[in-house]
């Protein structure tokens, strides 16, 4: 078999986490024809298990690995809705750890046959379990974690560096790929650390800049950014995945955040396939919210401006969820 030398324009690299990051931004002409209004699209699908959260759990992993707190052969252990577990098992698969992992059972059969065939170990737990009830799916997490001597925990909700993978990584990216033109940022989130840490990265740079997060009616953030408080009734189950929280995340900074929409989960799934058949991105249900979130500031803007937003993870994950199944 004859040798073929490595190409300078498809580099090798040592592993798939290597491979994490450097997504593009696609300008989504069709779904917004404006002509005063641009909206940039980051794919972070195009990651290598079809998720944003590669790049956290790459982050803090590799930081858990310099200070000693994950050894060879350790175990990994998190609560996840699917994503961070994924990326979890990749990363576990690629540097040989264990990874226990739970999860709500509304997290979607795609998503946790992908956790099983990269060889985690799962728990599910029933989705309107209390927080801190045993069966909670971040409770049972931190049980399981205190059984298992030498455990290392992601902690993606309280691990600052969840943030900060998103301020070194996601956001430099964002800035260089439009050369700071930005006026608005649009994400929603769960443990926060996307809006939060991109938010503040834009931020620091254009204080002017709008950050927009998108949050269903049943999470508790959209009371407490307008209140600072939140009221017990307010929980409640929806099926979009991997968005709103039940409790205040210690990785939410609302201090970057400047307005808070609430939206229901008919509104992400119409949005998701409307960005499916107008731009052919196939993505999820929490990229349907973000594109929701920039369809409600195009309406509103009589300026011209440039609006962007995360697409966090693939639609394949939500074929029987979201695809395959009526709309309303």
């Amino acid at each position: 078999m004859t040798d073929i030398a490595p190409s300078a324009s498809a580099p090798q690299y040592p592993s798939v986490i290597d491979v994490v990051g450097k997504t593009p931004l696609v300008r989504l002409a069709k779904l917004f024809p404006q002509p005063h209004i641009t909206v940039l699209a980051k794919l972070e699908f195009l990651n290598p298990t079809g998720s944003i959260k590669d790049r956290i759990v790459r982050h803090i992993v590799a930081d858990a690995e310099r200070s000693g707190r994950l050894v060879p052969g350790g175990t990994i252990v998190e609560n996840t809705s699917g994503n961070t577990g994924a990326a979890i098992a990749m990363i576990a698969a690629a540097r040989g750890y264990r990874a226990v992992l739970t999860m709500p059972d509304k997290v979607s059969s795609e998503k946790q046959n992908v956790l099983r065939a990269l060889g985690a170990e799962i728990v599910v737990c029933p989705t309107g379990a209390p927080p801190g009830a045993p069966d909670h799916y971040v409770q049972r997490a931190r049980d399981i974690a205190a059984s298992i001597p030498g455990s290392f925990m992601i902690n993606q909700y309280d691990n600052l560096k969840n943030a900060e993978a998103h301020y070194l990584g996601t956001a430099p990216e964002i800035w260089e790929q439009t050369q700071g033109h930005i006026d608005y940022f649009v994400a929603s989130g769960s443990t926060g650390g996307t809006v939060s840490g991109i938010g503040q990265y834009l931020k620091e740079r254009n204080p002017e800049i709008h950050i927009l997060l998108p949050d269903p009616v049943g999470s508790i953030y959209f009371r407490y950014f307008n209140t600072g408080s939140f009221d017990r009734s307010d929980i409640g189950t929806y099926r979009v995945e991997g968005v709103g929280e039940d409790h205040i995340a210690g990785c939410m900074n609302f201090g970057v955040i400047d307005e808070v929409l609430q939206f229901n989960d008919d509104d992400a799934f119409q949005a998701a396939r409307a960005l499916a058949e107008a731009e052919g991105i196939l993505a999820g249900g929490s990229s349907g919210a973000n594109i929701w979130g920039c369809m409600q500031l195009a309406t509103r803007l009589d300026e011209p401006a440039t609006i962007v937003t995360v697409l966090p993870d693939t639609g394949l994950k939500y074929l029987s969820k979201i695809y395959n199944v009526p709309m309303v």
